[in-house]
Formats: structure tokens, C-alpha cells, sequence
């Protein structure tokens, strides 16, 4: 088989194997330390024709590597315009460029490079010379820079302080709650600082820093964001209620099935006294989804109580005895007007329903209940109307029948009237409802007691 013939078949595999798509085992093989050496095609068009003779480039490339005193052992062979490279080196990049020299050198159709490194290792202290003095350019030129970040920061800091100032100023008197004033003023006084920041940044040439900064800085922020949902939800909850304000200090409401004066609010709870003297803390996110009742936002409050009489009784005879209980008391408002109003018929009792109004900031809506249903039974009483108890005593307005027996004639059954109640006296004033102040006052002790830090914190100051 002709020699040219196999040059270019040669030339043909190895550029196959040189393909991205070659079989890694030939990738291999190329780096295994039994073979030690690299096959490189020149990609140079292969001339049918003989051109410059093999041994000329091979005198050509041994004079040169000679001549460059980089390589050792060195030999060079050529055939049919395949240069084989042998000897050894000091350096990776000397082994690259006696290849890339034998590839460029015309007539050449293919390299196969088998020039080993050997690495002198040597104790010496150049290379660490070498980064400090380029450690040291690199510090002066950007000794400009930092004397900008050193001039230019602390005045942006400077003017966002005053900006902070004038607006904490101007809305001193529009936004009433601190916390909200607060966080207004930061929101407005942030973007002069930012500004500042990056035309430090844009100066030290450092903008693709910042913003893969700000990129990172944002990942971080949703990790911590799932991390700490709990104490981020009941922050923004903070601000809302902070808002809407459906309540302030020392009124009484009933939030999520706990009633209590309101204490104080943070940026986490919000903080009640229960009527038996507890602290409960209740956390924002609950109160802001929950359905909030405030008793003290209106004055005016409205109660009710059950009174049963008796069947024998006449309704309206009682609705005008309670009424009267009612009108006459002064604690009883008279404007919305007290309703009397019959409820249901009961096993023994007919039942009655009693609304009355009143100023909750003033009286105590237990005390005057108490009062009010002490007043009723004893009117009802006095006025003769019965109040059975099915568990101790049933009524007869007809009287019992009897049957027939001794003393007892024929006909129709006699009726026995039932005995007369005993009216238990009643005083006019009881001592238990001699005060009918509202029982807030007497928890002055718990509401000064301070919960979760200074009074500098409860953002329902001012």
C-alpha cells in the first residue's frame, strides 16, 4: 500500500479520535502514563504531491528546540510528514508550545507529541515576592477608590440622617402611632444611603459585585424568610394593626376567644389582662385574622337575662313589673329603651327575655346584671307572680281532684288552692352592688406591670 496513502488514513483516525464524540476509552489511553504522549492534527490540507522533505523538517524543528535550551533528551523524527516529538521539559507550557510550533511548521500533516514534564521542585520564596508585589499594585490602584468610599459613604450616611430627621418632622403630626412613623421615616431616608452605596460601587467598578450580592443577599432572604415565617408574619401583622388600630390601651375586647384589657402591643403579641388578673399574650398574626370585639370602642352596651314565671301568671303583668325594674334604675339607660319581650313556652315556666342598655365605661356589666336580677325577683315576688322551679314545685291553678272518700261528697272535684308563697325580704341595695364601677379599675396593678422589655417597645404608645 502506498505511503501517502497511509499518512492520510492515519491522519484520518486520529482526527476521529480528537472528535468530542470519541470514545472515552481513547481519551484514556491518550493520557495513560505507559504511552505518555499527544497526537495533534495541524488541520493543514495534505498535499498529494511531495512538497518540503522530511528530513528538512526535521533539521528545522531539532535546530529550534536546540536552540531554545528548554528541552533535554530531545529528539525529532519525521515521517511522511508525521513529526514524533521525544525528550523532557520543566514546564506544561513548553510541552504546549513545541507542539503548537511542530503544527505550524509547513509540510507537517500531524504531531504526536510524547515530550514528558519534569517538575523541579525548588525551595524558593520568588513566587511569593511575585503576588506581594501584586498584591501591592493592585492596593495602590485602588488606593482612588477607597478614598471615595472613605469620603463619599459617611456623607450619603450624613444626608440620610437629615432626610430622616425632616421627615420624621413633617409627619409628626400625620402619623400618630411611633411604629408607623418610624418605619415611614427609615422608608424615606434608605434610598439617599443607597444612592451613595452605589456610586461607591460604580467608582471601584464593583457593580456586577453588588448586584450578584444583592442576587445572593435576596436567596438568602427566602430561606430565612421560610425559616422565620412565624416572626415575619407577625411583624407585618404589627404594621397592620398598627393602621387599622381596632383597639388601644386599656380597652376591653375579646380577641380570639380571650377577653381581657388590652396591655401593650410589640412587633410579636399583643398583650391582655384577663378580668381574674392574667397576663395572656396573644400573637399578632392570630389577632390581625381573628374577629376582634371591643367593648370599650362604644360606650354603650347592651345585656340580657332569662326570667321563667309561672303559667298561672299573666305575661304582661310581669313585662310591666320587670319594666319597671328597669326604668327605675339608674344605671339602666333609658335611650336605647329597656325591652321586656316573652321568649318561649318552657316545661313549667313561661320564659321572658330582658334587655337592658347601659354605659359600659362606667359600670360593671356583672355588678349591674346582678343588681338588676336580684331587683326583678323581688317585684315579681311582692307582685305575687310565681316562679317555679320544675325540679322542686308544679302548679295547680285548678286545684288537685281528689277521689272520693271520707268527707268528700260526690260531684265535682273540689279545688285546693296551692299555699301562699313566703316572700323572702329583699333590701333595696344589696352590699355586694353597693360600688357598680366597672371592675377594670381594679387591675391598675397588672396593667402597670411591664411585659417583654421596656415600655419603649409597646407600639400602642402615643
Amino acid at each position: 500500500m502506498p505511503r501517502p496513502f497511509l499518512a492520510a488514513l492515519l491522519c484520518v483516525v486520529l482526527f476521529a479520535l480528537t472528535l468530542p464524540g470519541a470514545p472515552s476509552y481513547a481519551q484514556e489511553s491518550a493520557t495513560a502514563d505507559a504511552l505518555e504522549e499527544e497526537v495533534v492534527d495541524t488541520q493543514q490540507t495534505v498535499s498529494v504531491e511531495g512538497g518540503v522533505r522530511d528530513d528538512q523538517i526535521e533539521a528545522r524543528l531539532r535546530n529550534i528546540l536546540e536552540a531554545s535550551g528548554w528541552y533535554s533528551d530531545i529528539d525529532v523524527q519525521v515521517d511522511d510528514g508525521i513529526v514524533f516529538l521525544d525528550g523532557t521539559t520543566d514546564s506544561a507550557k513548553r510541552q504546549d508550545w513545541v507542539r503548537d510550533l511542530a503544527a505550524k511548521t509547513d509540510g507537517v500533516v500531524a504531531v504526536v507529541n510524547r515530550i514528558r514534564v519534569n517538575q523541579r521542585v525548588s525551595f524558593t520564596i520568588a513566587p511569593a515576592m511575585t503576588e506581594l508585589r501584586h498584591l501591592r499594585d493592585q492596593a495602590v490602584a485602588a488606593a482612588p477608590s477607597v478614598v471615595v468610599a472613605v469620603l463619599i459613604l459617611p456623607l450619603a450616611f450624613f444626608l440620610s440622617s437629615v432626610v430622616a430627621r425632616i421627615a420624621g418632622w413633617a409627619l409628626q403630626n400625620r402619623i400618630q402611632t411611633p411604629f408607623l412613623r418610624d418605619i415611614t421615616v427609615r422608608l424615606v431616608a434608605l434610598p439617599v444611603f443607597l444612592v451613595g452605596l452605589y456610586i461607591v460601587l460604580q467608582v471601584a467598578g464593583l457593580t456586577q459585585l453588588a448586584f450578584s450580592l444583592i442576587g445572593g443577599a435576596g436567596i438568602v432572604g427566602i430561606v430565612i424568610g421560610f425559616a422565620f415565617r412565624d416572626i415575619a408574619e407577625n411583624f407585618l401583622a404589627s404594621l397592620l394593626l398598627s393602621l387599622r388600630q381596632p383597639f388601644r390601651r386599656g380597652d376591653f375586647v375579646d380577641v380570639a376567644g380571650y377577653k381581657g384589657v388590652v396591655h401593650s402591643m410589640n412587633t410579636r403579641s399583643t398583650v391582655l389582662v384577663s378580668p381574674e388578673g392574667n397576663h395572656i399574650q396573644i400573637p399578632n398574626a392570630l389577632v390581625f385574622k381573628s374577629t376582634i370585639e371591643n367593648y370599650t370602642a362604644s360606650a354603650a352596651r347592651r345585656e340580657s337575662f332569662d326570667v321563667g314565671i309561672g303559667y298561672d301568671a299573666a305575661i304582661s303583668e310581669a313585662q310591666d313589673v320587670i319594666l319597671g325594674v328597669l326604668t327605675g334604675h339608674e344605671a339602666v339607660s333609658n335611650d336605647p329603651e329597656p325591652m321586656v319581650l316573652a321568649e318561649g313556652l318552657g316545661d313549667s315556666t313561661v320564659n321572658i327575655k330582658v334587655y337592658y342598655w347601659f354605659d359600659g365605661a362606667r359600670f360593671s356589666p356583672l355588678k349591674l346584671r346582678s343588681a338588676l336580677i336580684r331587683r326583678v325577683k323581688r317585684e315579681l315576688m311582692e307582685a305575687g307572680i310565681s316562679m317555679p322551679d320544675p325540679a322542686r314545685e308544679i302548679i295547680f291553678p285548678e286545684g288537685i281532684p281528689l277521689p272520693l272518700g271520707a268527707g268528700v261528697s260526690a260531684g265535682k272535684p273540689q279545688r285546693i288552692a296551692p299555699p301562699p308563697h313566703d316572700i323572702v325580704p329583699e333590701p333595696e341595695v344589696s352590699h355586694a352592688e353597693d360600688d357598680l364601677s366597672n371592675e377594670v379599675e381594679a387591675l391598675e396593678d397588672q396593667m402597670a406591670a411591664e411585659v417583654e422589655g421596656d415600655k419603649e417597645n409597646d407600639l400602642l404608645n402615643g
